[in-house]
Formats: structure tokens, C-alpha cells, sequence
């Protein structure tokens, strides 16, 4: 509930960042005109960027008879969760990882490397998908997108002001260096949020993939080991794609510091530490 309700905070944060900054920078119809260019282009994303990140890691489909034990495997999670069965996918890449992609359950996609199936135990890999089913089952995607819509629209409208200079709600020009430091701050701002929205998601999918296999020290362990493992193996795909890196179990590119606010993903110690109070219930 807490990460639910946190969700919903920040998503009512950067939509009224939106609104305040829209008016501030391009008035009511600049406001209204990033949001219309922001929702299409996300829009084209939430409908379609499913196979194109499937095909952007030459994801390769399988089903009962190519891949029996891991097809297996996600079609029992999915019943426990009471989802619908989705594609499955293997990755052929060395770095263990697995993301899960869709507008919606009835078209969702999970996919998994080579590599993480080498690296877990099969207790670890069950974990893994259930997580990534959690966030089919909490339609991450939608909410992702929605952010990445507000987050676009405050990035156009930072530009416009660059550009043009800003305009109040009547269309009058407002202080130059009021327009500059909005047309600096409130992008970053945007970032900070979507990112924070990012992360919750990601504790609440831990919580329900732990709810869904019905063993979280599972998915803990394999966190762990995909975090240890993850250090010594060279940048793959993953790597070369960080725009899809919300999408995975781990971020490939994370850090800690002032880094780690600006991370798609809550520390792995964090993540670990929620799992084994939840197996200690």
C-alpha cells in the first residue's frame, strides 16, 4: 500500500510540475501544445515498443517444445498470478538479466538472457519471473509511460523556453532569467520524480513477484547473485540501450551516491533487505 500510495504521490507531483511549469514557460496553449506532441510520441511507444525492444535484443521467441523447462516455468507463474500466458523470449547474451514489455497483460512479453539462466538456480530464476510477471500484473508499462509523457512534455517546454523565451498565460514574455532557471531546473526536476516513480515500481514488483512465487528469499538470493555475477561479466546489450534500462530486473548502469537518485532502480541491498523481512513473516 505504502508503494502504491507513493506512486501516486509522484505521479500527481510531476503532473502538477507539468501544469505550473506550462503555464510559466509557454502560457496555456505552449502548455497545451507539448502535452498533445509528448502524448503522441509516448502513444506510438505504449502501443509499439514492445517488439521493437524485442527486436532491439534480437529477442528470440520460444514455446513448449524449444524451451520446455523456462516456458513451463512462466506459464505456472502466470497461472498463480492469474494472468493470461505471455510470449516468452531468450536473449542470447551473457549478462544475467530479464525485463518484461507490453501495453497490457493480454499483449505482455517476458524475456530472459542466456546468461541468467546459466547463473540461477532454477528456486532463483522463479523468482526472477514472478517479479517480472508482478509487473505485468501492476500494468508498469502504462504507468511508465504516463510519467514519460509528463517528464517529455517539461523537456519541450524547457526547450521552448531556450529557444523563444517564456511566456505567461496571456502570451506576454516573462523575466529572462526566471525563464532560464525554470528551463534548467524543471527538466532535472522531471528526471528526479520519474525516476523516484521508477523505483517504487520496482519495490512493488519485488513485493508481488515474492507473492506470486510465494518465496522471496528466492528472488533475494538471485538479486544478489545477479548483482555479484553482473561485476565481472564485459558491457553487453543492455548497456548499449540504457533507455530500456527501467525495464530490466537490475540496472545495468546503476550507481550509488547522487548517481542513485537519478537510478531507475532502489539498491540491490535495499531490495534484498524488504525480501528477507518478507521471509521472515
Amino acid at each position: 500500500m505504502f508503494n502504491l500510495m507513493k506512486t501516486a504521490v509522484l505521479m500527481a507531483a510531476i503532473t502538477a510540475l507539468f501544469m505550473a511549469v506550462g503555464v510559466m514557460i509557454g502560457g496555456r496553449t505552449g502548455m497545451l501544445i507539448a502535452l498533445l506532441v509528448a502524448v503522441g510520441m509516448n502513444f506510438f511507444s505504449y502501443w509499439f515498443s514492445a517488439d521493437m525492444v524485442l527486436k532491439m535484443y534480437n529477442a528470440r521467441e520460444v514455446d513448449a517444445s524449444s524451451a520446455p523447462q523456462f516456458y513451463s516455468m512462466v506459464a505456472e507463474l502466470a497461472g498463480r498470478a492469474g494472468l493470461p500466458m505471455p510470449r516468452v523470449y531468450l536473449i542470447d547474451e551473457a549478462a544475467p538479466n530479464a525485463f518484461a514489455t507490453g501495453r497490457n497483460p493480454e499483449h505482455a512479453a517476458v524475456a530472459a538472457t542466456t546468461g541468467i539462466l546459466r547463473v540461477l538456480s532454477e528456486r532463483e530464476l522463479r523468482g526472477v519471473m514472478a517479479h517480472e510477471l508482478a509487473h505485468v500484473a501492476n500494468r508498469d508499462i502504462l504507468t511508465s509511460t504516463i510519467s514519460a509523457t509528463m517528464a517529455g512534455a517539461i523537456s519541450m517546454l524547457a526547450n521552448f523556453a531556450g529557444l523563444f523565451g517564456g511566456r505567461d498565460e496571456h502570451g506576454r514574455p516573462t523575466s529572462p532569467i526566471a525563464g532560464i532557471a525554470v528551463a534548467i531546473l524543471a527538466p532535472l526536476a522531471a528526471s528526479l520524480i520519474q525516476m523516484a516513480i521508477s523505483r517504487a515500481r520496482e519495490f512493488e514488483a519485488d513485493r508481488g513477484g515474492a507473492e506470486i512465487s510465494g518465496d522471496p528469499a528466492a528472488l533475494a538470493s538471485a538479486l544478489d547473485k545477479i548483482h555479484r555475477v553482473a561485476q565481472g561479466i564485459p558491457l553487453g546489450t543492455a548497456e548499449a540501450h540504457p533507455e530500456t534500462a527501467q525495464m530490466m530486473i537490475m540496472n545495468p548502469l546503476s550507481g550509488g551516491g547522487l548517481r542513485g537518485l537519478f537510478s531507475t532502480h532502489p539498491s540491490t541491498e535495499e531490495r534484498i533487505a524488504r525480501l528477507m523481512e518478507m521471509a521472515r513473516r
